[in-house]
């Protein structure tokens, strides 16, 4: 199968996940009580009134041409107008977007840093108690519920010892290399690192755990090949081996999965988000969820399922470019 075909083929796969996501969205608000009207008007609102909303929405077409509005909507561009804040619905994604990012991209440098590293001195001090301690910490961290971490780095760290704020940030990066460029101050760039520092260790605890785990399954792997003992007779030293070929041959699979986690955590922010008070998509979706937003909920779910999707098909077509066999399987 020729690279493009493949791509191709991947595109397709992902319009089609595009389409379930937005179907089953859309399939949710026809099914759940109340009336979209009533919610936007609010509850004094007059018949009247509601009557003439439900007119101009459409929301009394039947059901199959209120789905095919808008899907045409969506395959437009047009995700509509909140129903709480009367405002463009791709606006109040698109403000948000960088914030998630921020998260995402920060608790990702939190698991490359401690995991790889930590996943190395497992594998090279297999059955001693570094190698117990690492996979303890693997344990834990899959299976310590992020709500739960959280909170209890809020009480320990930012209540208790102080040392971290636990407010919603005051400054984005984006502002801070600002600040940094224009007037050469550290301050708005610390203040951030300050704030992002506990979402990032709750976001990326499961992260870390994954990738120590792969990274010493990976290393274990490739340590016992015949090309590592014969690095090792040659007289090479044991630390050129382990990071200039093993750990290098190790990276190919974690690069693969870093791409893909990358797409997990702006969809799994919700819960870090709401606990941090981060101002993000994940926070947005839960304020309209209480609302019954049901505009702005379906954007923020329809543009995670893209940037998945998007994510997954670029990492797809990296791996397949560097390993030609994935595409014939």
């Amino acid at each position: 199968m020729t690279m493009g075909k493949f791509l191709i083929r991947r595109l397709l796969q992902g319009i089609f996940v595009i389409w379930g996501v937005i179907t089953i969205m859309f399939g949710l608000r026809a099914v759940s009580p109340g009336d979209p009207a009533t919610l936007m008007l609010g509850e004094g609102a007059t018949q009247e009134l509601i009557e003439h909303v439900r007119e101009q929405e459409g929301l009394n077409e039947p059901i199959y041409v209120q789905y095919f509005d808008y899907l045409q909507g969506m395959v437009v561009g047009d995700f509509g107008y909140s129903w709480i804040s009367n405002r463009e619905v791709e606006a109040m994604v698109i403000e948000r977007i960088p914030a998630t990012v921020e998260l995402a991209v920060a608790a990702t440098v939190v698991a490359i840093v401690i995991a790889i590293p930590l996943g190395v001195i497992s594998a090279t001090r297999r059955n001693e108690s570094a190698d117990y301690g690492a996979t303890l910490f693997s344990l834990l961290g899959i299976s310590t519920p992020n709500f739960w971490l959280g909170l209890m780095l809020i009480l320990i760290l930012g209540v208790w010892a102080g040392i971290f704020p636990t407010g919603r940030r005051p400054v984005g990066f984006a502002e801070a290399v600002m600040t940094l460029v224009q007037h050469g101050s550290l301050y708005d760039l610390g203040i951030w690192l300050q704030y992002i520092t506990l979402p990032a260790l709750t976001l990326g605890t499961y992260f870390t755990a994954l990738i120590t785990r792969l990274t010493r399954s990976g290393m274990v792997d490739e340590l016992g090949k015949p090309y590592v003992t014969a690095s090792r007779a040659k007289g090479l030293p044991s630390v050129l081996v382990r990071y200039k070929h093993v750990l290098r041959n190790t990276m190919i699979p974690i690069i693969t999965v870093l791409g893909l986690q990358m797409g997990t955590l702006l969809g799994g922010a919700v819960i870090t988000e709401t606990v941090f008070n981060w101002p993000g998509l994940g926070l947005r979706l839960i304020d309209a969820l209480n609302a019954r937003d049901w505009p702005l909920m379906q954007g923020i779910v329809v543009f995670i399922a893209i940037a998945f999707v998007s994510i997954n098909i670029i990492v797809d077509s990296l791996y397949t470019y560097l390993n030609p066999q994935v595409r014939e399987e």
